[in-house]
C-alpha cells in the first residue's frame, strides 16, 4: 500500500519483497544480494516487514507462556531483519540532500506506554527494532547530516495480521494507513530524527 500510494503520487519506487524477490531479511546474504542489485540514491527507504509471531498459537499472555524458540523467531524477524536493511540501505541515501529511512514498528513496542504487559515476544523486539534505529540516527547524523531516521507506528491496519486483535480498536485499511503515514514523514527532517511517531504525528514514548 506504500508502494503503490508513492506510485500514485507521481514517485519512482524499487519494491523488494519475500514473494517477488526471494528476499529473507533475517539472512544476511540475501539481503546483500536484494541491494546488489539496486543502483542510485534513495529519498526514502520504507522497511514495512514484521511478524506478530512465529507459531500458530496467539502472543503470550503472560510470561508463562514464552517460549525460548518463538522469542528467538520473533526477534529475527523484527529486530534483527530490520537491522540488517538499515545496515544495507545507508549507503543508498544520498549525502548531499535531505532523505528519510522510514521503519514500521508498534506503539505495543513502547516500554513507556505499557500499561496492560502480554505479547512479551512482540512487545521486546520491537522495543529492540527502536532501540536499533534510535542507535542508526545518532551514527547517520554524522555522515548525512539532513537525512532523518525514525520508527513509526500506523495504528490498527485491518488486514489478516490485525483481524483477531484488532477488538475495540478503530481499524483503517492499508491505503489510508499508508497515505498517513507518508504525510507524516513529509513533515519531518533531521531535528526529529532517532523518534517514534504515530500516523498523527504525534511522538511516541520510547
Amino acid at each position: 500500500a506504500v508502494a503503490t500510494t508513492l506510485e500514485d503520487r507521481g514517485a519512482e519506487v524499487v519494491r523488494l519483497s519475500r514473494s517477488a524477490d526471494g528476499l529473507d531479511i533475517t539472512d544476511p546474504a540475501s539481503v546483500s544480494a536484494a541491494f546488489d542489485g539496486l543502483d542510485g540514491a534513495f529519498d526514502l527507504v520504507f522497511i514495512a516487514t514484521g511478524i506478530l509471531n512465529a507459531s500458530q498459537n496467539a502472543p503470550e499472555k503472560s510470561v508463562s507462556a514464552i517460549s525460548a524458540s518463538e522469542l528467538a523467531q520473533v526477534f529475527a524477524a523484527n529486530a534483527i531483519g530490520p537491522a540488517l536493511l538499515l545496515q544495507a540501505a545507508l549507503p543508498f541515501l544520498p549525502r548531499d540532500r535531505p532523505a528519510t529511512l522510514a521503519v514500521l514498528s508498534a506503539r505495543v513496542g513502547s516500554i513507556g506506554d505499557n500499561r496492560v504487559g502480554g505479547w512479551h515476544s512482540y512487545r521486546a523486539s520491537k522495543a529492540a527494532l527502536n532501540q536499533i534505529v534510535r542507535g542508526v540516527a545518532i551514527e547517520m547524523a554524522r555522515t548525512h547530516r539532513q537525512a532523518t531516521c525514525v520508527t513509526l507506528h500506523p495504528g490498527t491496519v485491518a488486514t489478516s495480521f490485525t483481524k483477531d486483535y484488532a477488538g475495540r480498536h478503530k481499524t483503517v485499511t492499508p491505503e489510508v494507513a499508508a497515505g498517513h503515514l507518508l504525510d507524516v514523514i513529509a513533515t519531518l527532517g533531521p531535528e526529529q530524527s532517532g523518534r517514534f511517531f504515530d500516523y498523527a504525528g504525534a511522538e511516541i514514548p520510547w
